[in-house]
C-alpha cells in the first residue's frame, strides 16, 4: 500500500503494528466509522473500538467487534475477559486515540476534563495523542462555546481535524460535516509517525475474540428475554433481583452474528440492547409473560420462534396486593408474597402440546421450538436435572452465581449445559460471549436435524447433543 505524508512518498502500510484506539460518538455520521475502521485497518493498524452510550443508538457494537476482533468498549465497568478494565488497557496501549464522530458534546465533557463515558474516560487516560474529528450541525460548530472548548483542546495538545462544508443532516448545507476520511487518516499518521510502538506485545493490548462463526442460523428467529423483572410493591418500590442481562445480551448478539432473526423481551438490564433485535420493553413478570405468550404462534398458526432462550431472571414471588399510592415509611412492613407463574414450564407445556397437568390437550407446536432455560443456583448446581425435567425444556444452562467470576454483572461465566436427553456439559470459565456461541452452536445443529426429519418425515424430538 502507498500513501502520503507531509509531501513524502511513503511505501507500505503507514500504521503496521499501531494500535489504534476508535472512539464514537452519538453523531449521525457515527455509521461512516465502520469504514473508517477500514481503512485505518488497511493502513496496517490494529484498532479498538470504544463507543459512547447516544453511539449505540446509532451503531451497534457487533460489526465493529467483528471487522476489529476486539471487544468493543460501552461501559466504564466493563471487564476484559482477564479481569482488566477494558478502557483503560486501550489507553494504556494505544499509539493513539481518534475520536471520530466527535460530537458537540463530547467537545464540552473533553475540554472540562469530564469522563462521563468511556470515550472521554480513555481520552483522559492516556498518553498517546488524541486525534479528534468533530461532525455537527454548522451553527452548533461555530457557536462561542464550540469555539472556546475546540481553543483549549488544541492548547492541551489534542489533534482537531475540522469538519468540512456539505449537506448536514438538519437538511441545511455549511461546515459541520465530518472531515473525508482519508484525511481523518492522514491526522493519525502524522500523530505517531515519530513516535515509538507502545505496546508492541499483543499481551498489553485489549484481547483478542474469536472469529466470526458461520451464519448457521440464518432464517432462524429466536426469541431471547433478558433481564431481571421487578414486582410493584407501590408505584416508586419494588422487588427484583441481581441480573443485569449481560448473559441474554450476549446470547442476542451472538444470535444476530450468525444471521438469526432475533426478537429481545427486555425487562431491567444494565448493558445496551443490540440495535439490530427487535426489541420489546416489559417490567413485571406478568408482562413478560404477555410478551412471550404474544410470540408463540405465528400469524398462520406455527410456531413462532424456532428457540427461546429464557435468559432473564423472572421474580418468584410478587406481592399479592400492590399499593396504589407510595407507601409511608413508619415501623415495620410486611409483604403478603405469592409465587410468580412458571414461565419457562408454561411455555414448555405449549411447545409441546400439554394442559397444566402434563396431559395433551392441545396441538403442540410445529415445527416443535427448542426452548432453552437458565438455572442460577448457589453452591450447588444439583437441583439443576430436576428443574430441566420439570420445566419441560430441552436445555438447561445452570451456573452457581457464588463462584468468582459467575456471577451477576460479570463478563465471565462458568456453566454447565444439561440437556434433556440426560447428558451434561461442564464448561470451563469463558466469556459470556463465548458461553453463549458454545449454547448456539448446539442450538444451530439441533435446528438442522430437526428440520431434516419434517423433510424425511421422522417425527422424532429435536436433540442438542455437545457439537
Amino acid at each position: 500500500m502507498t500513501g502520503r505524508l507531509a509531501g513524502r512518498r511513503i511505501e507500505g502500510p503507514r500504521l503496521e503494528r499501531r494500535l489504534i484506539g476508535l472512539g464514537v460518538t452519538g453523531s449521525i455520521a457515527a455509521y461512516k466509522a465502520v469504514e473508517l475502521l477500514r481503512l485505518l485497518q488497511a493502513e496496517g493498524a490494529d484498532v479498538a473500538v470504544m463507543l459512547s452510550p447516544s453511539a449505540t443508538q446509532f451503531v451497534g457494537p457487533l460489526s465493529f467487534a467483528a471487522l476489529s476482533r476486539h471487544p468493543v468498549e460501552t461501559d466504564l465497568l466493563e471487564l476484559t475477559a482477564d479481569g482488566r478494565i477494558g478502557h483503560i488497557v486501550v489507553g494504556d496501549s494505544a499509539d493513539a486515540i481518534l475520536v471520530a464522530p466527535a460530537t458537540a458534546h463530547f467537545l464540552g465533557a473533553m475540554a472540562s476534563g469530564l469522563a462521563s463515558d468511556v470515550v472521554t474516560a480513555t481520552c483522559l487516560a492516556t498518553r498517546a495523542p488524541v486525534i479528534v474529528a468533530p461532525a455537527m450541525d454548522g451553527d452548533m460548530w461555530t457557536h462561542p462555546a464550540t469555539v472556546r472548548n475546540v481553543t483549549r483542546l488544541r492548547e492541551d495538545g489534542d489533534i482537531i481535524v475540522e469538519p468540512e462544508s456539505g449537506s448536514l443532516a438538519s437538511g441545511q448545507s455549511g461546515v459541520g460535516r465530518l472531515a473525508d476520511l482519508p484525511r481523518i487518516v492522514d491526522a493519525v499518521v502524522a500523530a505517531v509517525a515519530d513516535r515509538p510502538i507502545r505496546a508492541p506485545d499483543p499481551a498489553a493490548r485489549p484481547p483478542l475474540v474469536g472469529p466470526a462463526r458461520d451464519a448457521d442460523l440464518a432464517g432462524r428467529h429466536i426469541v431471547v428475554t433478558v433481564g431481571g423483572t421487578r414486582e410493584a410493591i407501590d408505584p416508586v418500590r419494588f422487588i427484583g433481583n441481581r441480573s443485569t442481562g449481560r448473559m441474554g445480551v450476549a446470547v442476542a448478539e451472538a444470535a444476530l452474528a450468525r444471521g438469526a432473526r432475533v426478537t429481545v423481551l427486555a425487562a431491567s438490564v444494565e448493558v445496551p440492547l443490540p440495535a439490530a433485535a427487535s426489541v420489546v420493553r416489559v417490567g413485571s413478570t406478568a408482562e413478560l409473560r404477555a410478551a412471550l405468550l404474544r410470540t408463540t404462534h405465528a400469524a398462520d398458526g406455527s410456531a413462532g420462534f424456532d428457540a427461546l432462550v429464557m435468559a432473564a431472571a423472572v421474580a418468584d414471588f410478587r406481592p399479592v396486593q400492590a399499593s396504589e399510592r407510595k407507601l409511608e415509611r413508619g415501623g415495620r412492613l410486611i409483604l403478603e408474597l405469592e409465587p410468580t407463574p412458571d414461565l419457562l414450564a408454561e411455555v414448555g407445556r405449549i411447545a409441546h402440546g400439554l394442559d397444566s397437568e402434563g396431559a395433551p390437550t392441545r396441538e403442540s407446536l410445529r415445527p416443535r421450538p427448542l426452548i432453552v432455560g437458565f438455572a442460577a443456583e448457589t453452591g450447588s448446581l444439583d437441583r439443576a436435572a430436576e428443574k430441566l425435567r420439570r420445566k419441560g425444556a430441552d436445555l438447561l444452562v445452570a451456573n452457581d452465581v457464588t463462584e468468582p467470576g459467575s456471577g451477576f454483572g460479570t463478563e465471565t461465566n462458568r456453566v454447565s449445559i444439561l440437556a434433556a436427553n440426560g447428558s451434561r456439559d461442564d464448561l470451563p470459565l469463558l466469556s459470556k460471549r463465548e458461553v453463549a456461541d458454545r449454547l448456539l452452536d448446539r442450538l444451530a445443529i439441533a435446528l438442522d436435524e430437526r428440520d431434516a426429519g419434517v423433510q424425511t418425515g421422522r417425527t422424532s424430538e429435536p436433540s442438542p447433543e455437545p457439537a
